[in-house]
């Protein structure tokens, strides 16, 4: 009976669209071709598996949910009974952290594909793409909650490396599974309070960004993108990369620019951004 009253409010749905010209299979069917990039995150609740015991940088995530992930392995079997359950083309979406070092000592400034290599078999073996994060949070080497933007030359040197690796990664994703990579980099950076100077941290965080893009990288291959992020509880006071700056970087680096549907400022909407 509840599947009676579904299919009859579709098919009315079908005739009313109809008369403004649009065709509904149709826009189904195209729809369904385009692949959404499903993250990796909610598997195992953003702790990852390079390292981290703990989540740092104000993120509301624990990384302790009853019934996570416990193993790449894992993972990747949740998701692939998410995949089948989720209509249409998906791919999936890798943050950096989700590295898998196998006994070896090696940071996030020296990853290679050989940190990500079950993963690209696994996509490839799935028939999907993959898309990819570095990871700008809940480590060592962060300077509070600064990073691409920090004062310290050690530690920003440390992220500007880091990006530049997930660059090559995201190259060695492509050819590995024959499909673009989409890059997409997001950065945690901002104050819990009020700052005088706005200034300083994006000159340096458009200094950093420079330097990682300056990496040569098949643009057909590899796609960049950046993208503004409220990270933490209470950085709304000050966001480095905010939607204005990101947006700017994006238009002036002819890069791709990626909204993030849930980390704006209180009173803002995502259908704002993308209307204006």
């Amino acid at each position: 009976m509840k599947e009676n009253q579904i299919m009859q409010g579709f098919e009315l749905a079908k005739e009313q669209y109809a008369e403004i010209g649009v065709d509904v299979e149709q826009a189904i069917a195209k729809a369904d071709s385009i692949a959404v990039s499903m993250h990796c995150w909610q598997g195992d609740d953003v702790i990852g598996f390079d390292g981290s015991d703990s989540l740092s940088g104000g993120i509301q995530a624990t990384g302790n949910y009853p019934g996570r992930a416990r193993t790449p392995d894992e993972l990747r079997a949740d998701i692939d009974k998410a995949r089948s359950l989720i209509p249409g083309k998906t791919k999936l979406n890798l943050h950096a952290c989700y590295a898998e070092k196998n006994g070896r000592t090696v940071d996030r400034d020296a990853y290679t594909a050989a940190e990500f290599s079950n993963w690209i078999d696994w996509a490839k073996a799935g028939g999907i793409g993959m898309d990819f994060n570095p990871t700008f949070f809940s480590h060592p080497m962060m300077d509070g909650n600064f990073s691409l933007s920090s004062f310290d030359e050690a530690k920003r040197g440390f992220w500007v490396e880091h990006g530049k690796r997930c660059l090559e990664i995201g190259g060695a994703i492509a050819g590995g599974t024959g499909q673009p990579c989409l890059v997409n980099f997001w950065m945690p950076d901002g104050y819990k309070d009020t700052c005088a100077d706005t200034v300083t941290r994006r000159e340096l965080m458009t200094r950093s960004l420079d330097e990682i893009f300056s990496v040569p990288h098949d643009g057909k291959k590899v796609l960049t993108a950046i993208e503004s992020k409220l990270f933490g509880l209470g950085v709304e006071s000050y966001t480095v990369a905010s939607h204005e700056y990101s947006l700017g970087y994006a238009i002036s680096r002819k890069m791709l620019y990626t909204l993030d549907a849930g980390h704006f400022h209180p009173t803002e909407v995502i259908s704002a951004k993308i209307s204006a």
